[in-house]
């Protein structure tokens, strides 16, 4: 029943970080000064606010007042119904003290109800604190001891007032026009990036996907034939891998494609999966251990978290130098994000020659580290690589 509408603030939708309009910030500043006048001339008025007779009325009517401006400020967010109590507050105040002052600064705070009014209540509630307005402060010019005409200063008021409460809920309307003009073309920015995501994802599933799973069916085939022509075993041996690299990149290719979809990212519960994977499709083994409590973590570090695991796990197996017998993955949360840390360990050199040249982009290299700096430095994290005294590791820290 009391819904109040929004006014266009950073709060009602707007982006929080938007600078506000000059005129906006001009107009808060004068209706506070202005404000703060109202109070201070009241508060010097005569009869002064006291403890007995008409000096306590024009006390408990300044304290109404200044309690309902301070609370029914039109930029704060309040629960229903509490801004039209202090919007009450302030027109029953300034009425209260019109009848013992009634040439004062009063009639100020009429004038703050008006706005409120118009600017967050629907028009019918709004009229309806005009009118209040109007009616009580003839019926103060009415009961107060002055030769005031109580008809007129009630139709002066009227007449003054109006226009305030037009113009404000046209900017209020205006204001809202813009604020759903901006929401519309978010919405269709937002469906035409849905439409490309989904172009490249046909096209990735027809082409890559595809592509993918015709040459994994081929290496089926060539290590069946390798086999069954009593190949070398080490050639037999390097077609089974490639084809489970092949299979690899079509579960990470299909991966892909569910992402812009729209489906579930995988992120760091994922692990699990990725280390048993690395297991049954290599020589060495993989031990996953996990430290603290998980904090709440942005989408786009969970995806970084479980994207570099596997590309790291992948560098490992494709460039691991010959005797690497074992893998550690440490996930550790803390208060300000998590830390992953991949480290193979063997008996062979170090494997920084071969994952720097695929990184340089050499012969037959890719771009693993440097995608999984870009995706570091993406959601604010770091990401450090490099040789060990009997293996590689990479460190990822994003924070929460």
């Amino acid at each position: 029943m009391f819904a109040e509408l929004p006014i266009g603030r950073p709060h009602d939708g707007c982006d929080p970080h938007e600078e506000e309009p000059r005129a906006v910030r001009f107009l808060r500043v004068f209706g506070i000064v202005g404000m703060t006048v109202v109070v201070v001339l009241i508060a010097a008025g005569e009869p002064h606010p006291g403890l007995g007779g008409e000096r306590l009325v024009v006390l408990l009517g300044l304290l109404a007042l200044a309690a309902g401006i301070v609370v029914g400020q039109p930029q704060r967010v309040l629960p229903p119904g509490v801004r039209l109590v202090a919007v009450l507050a302030v027109t029953l105040g300034a009425l209260a003290v019109m009848v013992e002052q009634p040439e004062g600064a009063a009639v100020g705070g009429l004038y703050f109800a008006v706005v409120v009014a118009a600017l967050r209540f629907q028009r019918p509630l709004a009229v309806a604190i005009l009118l209040l307005a109007v009616v009580g402060s003839g019926v103060a010019a009415g009961l107060s001891d002055s030769d005031m005409d109580a008809v007129g200063m009630a139709v002066g008021l009227f007449f003054a007032l109006v226009p305030w409460l037009l113009v404000l809920g046209l900017v209020r309307d205006l204001a809202r026009g813009r604020e759903e003009l901006r929401a519309s073309r978010a919405a269709e920015a937002e469906a035409a990036a849905q439409a490309e995501r989904g172009r490249l994802a046909r096209e990735m599933h027809d082409v890559l996907a595809h592509s993918l799973s015709g040459l994994a069916l081929q290496l089926e085939g060539a290590r069946l034939l390798a086999r069954d022509r009593d190949t070398d075993p080490a050639v037999v041996e390097a077609i089974e891998r490639a084809r489970h690299l092949a299979t690899s990149g079509l579960d990470e290719a299909r991966g892909a494609i569910a992402a812009l979809r729209g489906d579930e990212l995988p992120g760091p519960e994922r692990l699990p999966l990725l280390a048993e994977a690395f297991a049954a499709h290599s020589d060495a083994t993989c031990a996953l251990r996990v430290h603290g409590d998980p904090p709440p973590l942005p989408s786009e570090a969970r995806v970084a978290l479980f994207r570099t695991a596997q590309e790291a796990l992948t560098n490992v197996r494709r460039h691991a130098a010959p005797g690497t017998r074992h893998v550690d993955v440490e996930l550790t949360y803390a208060d300000g994000g998590a830390t992953l840390v991949v480290e193979d360990h063997g008996a062979g050199a170090p494997v920084a020659v071969g994952a720097a040249d695929a990184d340089a982009g050499g012969p037959g290299g890719g771009y693993g580290l440097t995608g999984m700096r870009e995706r570091a430095e993406l959601v604010g994290g770091r990401l450090t690589a490099g040789p060990t005294a009997n293996g590689f590791r990479v460190e990822l820290w994003v924070p929460a």
